[in-house]
């Protein structure tokens, strides 16, 4: 293994990682509100997307048109959003929904570009299977263990977008499209 090679395995190693470690994190950043923590959630996610797109990472092959993944990821979300019912309406704010897309892109970078590059040379199903675990993982101290199974259910429509696609746009799309649906709703 080349030199460059072990170096940017180690980055994409500690991008991973950190991401990981302050991910569940965020929740002391939001409760209870703080005029200094409040900027510090949007600063933590842009740091995240940020670090995420530095690691070395490369498009698949394209299997299926975007337009086609980014439709039935949509469909899989209004059907998601049928199966849940009405929800309570919450007020929404323009930094709520700045900072759910914001959220949304930069947990695309990290798990559907990084991650799934770092893993997919062994092979694309323990890609998809491992990132959407993760995925899953890092929302369980936001949104609790009952959340899990969801959470793994779009993560592995993500992942599958992202195998089908060779890009990590249209899951973030997607992801971004559930987040702001999420605050609007």
């Amino acid at each position: 293994m080349l030199a460059a090679e072990r170096r940017a395995r180690a980055g994409t190693l500690l991008v991973l990682t950190g991401a990981c470690v302050l991910l569940p994190l965020r929740l002391r950043l939001i409760a209870p509100p703080v005029p200094l923590r409040a900027g510090m959630l949007p600063a933590l996610y842009a740091l995240l997307l940020f670090a995420s797109v530095l690691v070395p990472a490369h498009s698949g092959p394209r299997r299926l048109h975007p337009a086609i993944a980014l439709g039935v990821g949509l469909a899989a979300l209004g059907l998601a959003a049928i199966a849940a019912g009405p929800s309570a309406p919450l007020p929404v704010a323009g930094t709520a929904v700045a900072l759910s897309l914001l959220a949304a892109v930069a947990e695309e970078a990290l798990f559907r570009r990084a991650a799934y590059s770092a893993l997919e040379r062994h092979g694309p199903g323990l890609a998809i299977a491992t990132t959407a675990l993760l995925f899953a993982a890092v929302h369980v101290p936001l949104y609790g263990v009952a959340a899990f199974p969801v959470d793994l259910g779009a993560g592995l429509l993500f992942g599958w977008q992202r195998h089908a696609t060779g890009s990590w746009s249209v899951p973030a799309a997607t992801h971004a499209a559930a987040n702001l649906f999420a605050v609007v709703r």
